[in-house]
């Protein structure tokens, strides 16, 4: 394994001993998540929000399966869900670099195939989808939304 840290843009760096990547599935009533180490394919969390809305529950787990305590939130809607869990994991890993964040999408239509960057393009393209899957694209979509927002770059 090579010492030389590699870089994700031409300005940035990470410490891939502390970094991450955060995958995500929004579904029509709930989120699930798993946080991976980039150093080896550890889990370092795992976990669902179930019943998104009025009386829904947050189970995250640390890699020995003990639970996170849960940083203060809102389970009313998909945004405050994920803002709860994307929280709890910066309170249980304060020096954690992500490196990336990814989300299934129900469906990508004839462009999407395969893993892709979401950009502001591909967001409207995947967006312009959600009548073939409206029970879900809308969660996914607002689940990259939220994502974004709380890691740019």
């Amino acid at each position: 394994m090579s010492n030389e840290q590699p870089t994700l843009t031409p300005t940035s760096t990470l410490d891939w001993g502390r970094a991450g990547f955060l995958a995500l599935n929004a579904g029509s009533s709930s989120l699930k998540v798993a946080l991976f180490s980039a150093y080896n394919d550890e889990a370092l969390v795992t976990g669902q929000v179930e019943r998104i809305g009025p009386g829904g529950s947050v189970v995250l787990k640390d890699r020995t399966g003990a639970a996170l305590p849960l940083a203060p939130g809102d389970l009313s809607n998909h945004d405050g869900a994920l803002k709860l869990v994307i929280a709890t994991i910066k309170q249980a890993h304060p020096d954690l670099q992500l490196a990336a964040v990814g989300h299934r999408v129900v469906h990508g239509g004839p462009d999407f195939r395969a893993p892709a960057v979401v950009d502001d393009e591909v967001l409207d393209k995947l967006e312009a989808l959600s009548p073939f899957a409206p029970l879900h694209q809308p969660h996914n979509i607002a689940g990259i939304r939220t994502a974004r927002a709380a890691f740019p770059g």
